[in-house]
């Protein structure tokens, strides 16, 4: 089954879905995806959700996590990956890209890309990632009006409401924070940067909505499992750029390699084959669509082509 064909996929919009997925026992994993490809390995994986990053997006454009990215090229990115999965994603949306009117315009070209779920964070533009330091926030009511005009616009998305607030105010204030937020029209809360299995139960106790944990790598937060964050009160966990952070490393040893050695051919028990790429992207799902389109046979995989030519010479 392709993206081109309508019939087999579930007609469900996507934020009913999620919102089936929060209403299950259990925590929802959300594993991020910078790309379709990445959003279909994890959803071979076996998940059922997945998160769109602004950061892994940013740095997949060549560019840092500081508001520069265009709403534009965000819907691009969320569209792709929705498009290729069908699976509910929930997208950073940062700041909103704007006022309360900007705002109502991402949630409507978000819905229209398929997102089920965007997430607005409380901070001044340029804004930065929460777990640096001197984050500078907008005021309690200016973020009420982002979320209850967030919530006025929305179709069917869920509205996730994120403060930076517990580094730059301190736990009571961001919990005061994200009631407020849930006031203003919040379906889900999320603070970032929390340090401890304490701060966690607390927000989760003290906060009247779904709570999302985020376990970003190279942080200021411990790591745990899933399984950690449910018994602690938590009902989301995203991992937003693990998946860009993998393959980034992957492609470091790639090019230095390649630049030192002039060749790929040792690196291919590290490489998805061919066959194993075409499986995952559904390509002869595609040539079926087309009975004009001859069908493909696939090469043989050899272990070491040179190896093999300094062999028959």
């Amino acid at each position: 089954m392709t993206w081109l064909q309508s019939e087999g996929w579930d007609e469900t919009p996507p934020g009913q879905r999620f919102t089936e997925l929060i209403e299950r026992p259990g925590i929802v994993q959300l594993p991020g995806a910078h790309n379709a490809l990445a959003g279909l390995i994890a959803r071979r994986a076996g998940f059922e959700s997945l998160y769109l990053s602004g950061a892994a997006v940013s740095a997949s454009l060549g560019l840092p996590d500081l508001g520069i990215m265009t709403l534009e090229e965000l819907c691009f990115h969320a569209r792709t990956v929705y498009r290729a999965t069908q699976l509910p994603l929930v997208v950073d949306a940062d700041t909103g890209y704007g006022e309360a009117l900007n705002v109502m315009r991402t949630v409507r070209e978000l819905e229209a890309a398929g997102a089920a779920a965007l997430q607005i964070e409380d901070q001044i533009m340029p804004k930065k990632c929460g777990h640096l330091n001197d984050k500078r926030l907008i005021s309690v009511d200016d973020m009420c009006a982002k979320v209850a005009a967030a919530h006025r616009a929305r179709t069917d998305i869920r509205i996730i409401a994120r403060t930076d607030a517990v580094d730059t105010e301190g736990l009571d204030a961001a919990i005061d924070r994200m009631n407020r937020y849930v006031e203003a029209g919040a379906d889900i809360v999320f603070a970032d940067a929390l340090i401890d299995e304490a701060m966690f139960r607390a927000v989760t106790v003290q906060v009247n909505a779904p709570f999302m944990a985020n376990m970003t790598e190279f942080g200021r937060t411990p790591y745990y499992t899933a399984a950690q964050l449910e018994s602690f009160g938590c009902k989301l966990v995203i991992w937003p750029a693990s998946s860009l952070r993998v393959a980034a490393k992957a492609m470091e040893k790639l090019y230095a390699d390649l630049a030192a050695q002039g060749a790929t051919y040792h690196l291919l028990d590290s490489m998805q084959t061919r066959s194993e790429l075409y499986e995952t992207i559904g390509y002869f799902e595609y040539e079926a669509l087309d009975d004009t389109i001859a069908p493909s046979n696939v090469p043989e995989e050899l272990s070491n082509p040179a190896a093999d030519s300094s062999t028959n010479s």
